[in-house]
């Protein structure tokens, strides 16, 4: 579980990273977008850790 973890943190870096250096976009669109990412992942992780059961129908 923990490497999915860590497999998945590591995706969505790239993913945004990936998303800042070859996109151009305006900066305020970029900062929701990170926000964005970055609410869904804690949410996740939550969820995975079980300590908030906000996603009932997801697996991990």
């Amino acid at each position: 579980m923990l490497i999915h973890v860590v497999l998945v943190l590591v995706v969505a870096g790239v993913a945004l990273w990936l998303i800042e250096s070859f996109i151009p976009m305006d900066a305020k669109v970029l900062r929701l977008l990170q926000a964005v990412v970055i609410i869904a992942l804690v949410v996740w992780l939550l969820n995975v850790f079980g300590i908030v059961n906000l996603m009932p129908g997801t697996r991990v």
